[in-house]
């Protein structure tokens, strides 16, 4: 299990505070949405929680110890990542690149062994990408890489995940199947942290929500908490229909009422 705080978290990017003082504490056992307009922070927030971008202030701790102390695999072992951003330059097959998540346990000169090929055979199957195992990565569509990738991630063993836009080039029956699994790891026990843009997505799968606007985090707690109406109209300039379908909450932005102020 594992717990990820932040405490006075400012992040500073070409010389501009893009994120400002942010104390969350993240616990295992739930499917954790961070959402918020373009150029909210969102992804900044994502890889600050790794140390992958430096704290310009505050700090980032994993089970109580700093993040800048653990060191890369030491996070790895602890964190999984799936970003937003990803290129493929070698041709290698599927299970090859799935097979990648299993770096953080091995030593140098290892080799896959029964408990690491158990972890990516259980990835490949939670994502609907065994089939593909033997296909070459680079030859895949891009639901199809989107889906292996976060099979990689998956196979890392973590107890905690953060996704960065998962759902990017999916359609919408996968976007349904991959945040099903999301919320299936989180009611196992796991942390997962998951940056969203859809509003409705986030509404139904979402134990929690930490809404970020222009860097600072403005609102946290569950769904209906945070996505109230002078939330959307503040943070994203919309009006929403809601409803219930099949008790599943709906949340569908109708009107654009005003472009929300702006830093300069």
């Amino acid at each position: 299990m594992v717990t990820i705080a932040t405490q006075g978290l400012s992040v500073a990017l070409g010389g501009r505070r893009v994120l400002e003082s942010i104390d969350v504490t993240l616990e295992q056992g739930a499917l954790i949405g961070v959402i918020g307009p373009n150029g909210a922070g969102k992804s900044t927030f994502a890889r600050a929680l790794l140390g992958l971008l430096p704290a310009e202030a505050g700090r980032v701790m994993i089970d109580g110890a700093d993040v800048a102390t653990l060191g890369s695999e030491g996070v790895a072992r602890r964190v999984a990542y799936l970003p937003q951003a990803y290129a493929l330059h070698w041709p290698l097959s599927v299970a090859r690149l799935v097979g990648l998540g299993r770096l953080p346990h091995l030593g140098p000169f290892s080799r896959i062994g029964v408990e690491d090929q158990a972890a990516i055979d259980a990835a490949l199957r939670d994502t609907g990408t065994t089939h593909l195992a033997d296909r070459t990565a680079t030859d895949l569509s891009g639901g199809e890489r989107a889906r292996v990738m976060l099979a990689r991630a998956l196979a890392t063993g973590a107890p905690a995940l953060i996704a960065d836009e998962p759902l990017t080039a999916l359609d919408p029956g996968h976007q349904l199947e991959i945040m099903a699994l999301l919320q299936a790891q989180a009611r196992g026990g796991a942390l997962i942290v998951v940056v969203l843009h859809d509003l409705s997505i986030a509404a139904r799968f979402c134990d929690r929500l930490l809404l970020l606007d222009q860097g600072r985090l403005v609102a946290d707690g569950a769904p209906d908490a945070v996505l109230t109406d002078a939330a959307l109209a503040q943070v994203y300039g919309i009006t929403a229909w809601r409803g219930i379908a099949g008790e599943q909450p709906l949340l569908l932005p109708l009107d654009r009422i005003a472009a929300p102020p702006r830093a300069a």
